[in-house]
């Protein structure tokens, strides 16, 4: 998730302009971080994006919570399949490296369509007991961030799985981003997000059938 770039930042001064002819109607509220929709809500199969308080040193964050028609064990396996090359197949993703893995965590490098030359390295911390992730920017600065870090949650409901997406950061213009309500926002990102991944995962489920990944 792990996205924005200096050239995100400019995108967003750039529509500062309309900013303040947003209809404060669409302006998120920040809700608590224990929001969840309804059991009937995630069936649906649509993705549920929150304005979460944000961390103490400032900036925004974010709740994402959305259902995939897989099983858990599936889909960990999908998303912890950090070797394999189905991620550029998501239009917001141009190259993504993998770099090394020291037991449970794992270095990686993603450039995004966006930001073609700024490499994102993430390390991400895998937890299978709990089917958790935790992630964190090792490189902020050199991608025109003070911060971002968060963790993916994963509970099974029945043959499906729920992901709960946590994430806190901070950028020239972060605030813009996630109120801007049209193409280029937070929202439209997320929710494209999501809805890759609830394909992906169901499209490439054979592929992880009966793997097992810690």
């Amino acid at each position: 998730m792990k996205i924005f770039s200096l050239y995100t930042q400019w995108r967003c001064l750039l529509a500062s302009t309309f900013f303040f002819f947003i209809p404060l109607s669409i302006v998120l509220a920040i809700h608590p971080l224990q929001v969840e929709p309804t059991h009937e809500e995630l069936l649906t199969g649509k993705p549920f994006i929150y304005r979460v308080k944000p961390d103490k040193r400032g900036g925004e964050a974010f709740k994402l919570v959305y259902l995939v028609k897989v099983p858990i064990e599936i889909l960990w396996s999908f998303k912890t399949d950090f070797e394999s090359d189905f991620l550029l197949t998501n239009k917001f993703i141009k190259e993504h490296r993998f770099i090394r893995r020291e037991e449970n965590v794992v270095i990686t490098g993603i450039e995004y369509s966006h930001a073609p030359n700024d490499t994102f390295r993430w390390r991400t911390t895998l937890n299978f007991s709990d089917y958790l992730l935790d992630f964190v920017l090792e490189n902020p600065e050199k991608c025109g961030q003070r911060f971002h870090y968060g963790r993916i949650q994963l509970n099974s409901i029945g043959k499906y799985t729920k992901i709960t997406h946590v994430a806190y950061f901070d950028f020239l213009g972060a605030s813009l981003w996630v109120h801007y309500p049209w193409q280029g926002g937070m929202s439209a990102f997320l929710d494209y997000t999501a809805r890759w991944e609830q394909e992906a995962a169901l499209r490439l489920k054979d592929r992880y059938q009966g793997k097992i990944t810690n």
